[in-house]
């Protein structure tokens, strides 16, 4: 076989580090929010194996949303984007 062939077997098991995309659908968010989230210190930044491959530890991402849940953290202030467009405040949910 001349042409490298990833390795791929039966076993379920989720990986130990992902790419941007992968990582941002791990924690359930499009990959803007979650690069908006790394820059922003809230998820923790990426290891870099090589200079064009940045890795996030699904382990380090696990404990950052851990962190989230625990001090209730919103990255928009508890607003989600329709209440942005709309202008509804808190006090206009009441």
């Amino acid at each position: 076989m001349g042409v490298k062939e990833k390795l791929a077997d039966q076993l379920a098991y989720p990986p130990r580090a992902m790419r941007a995309d992968r990582a941002a659908a791990y924690l359930g968010m499009s990959r803007a929010s979650f690069l908006r989230l790394v820059d922003d210190r809230v998820l923790p930044k990426s290891v870099r194996i090589t200079a064009g491959m940045a890795l996030w530890d699904r382990l380090e991402l696990d404990a950052a949303f851990e962190a989230m849940k625990e001090r209730g953290h919103r990255s928009d202030s508890g607003k989600n984007s329709m209440h942005q467009i709309l202008g509804i405040t808190h006090d206009d949910e009441d």
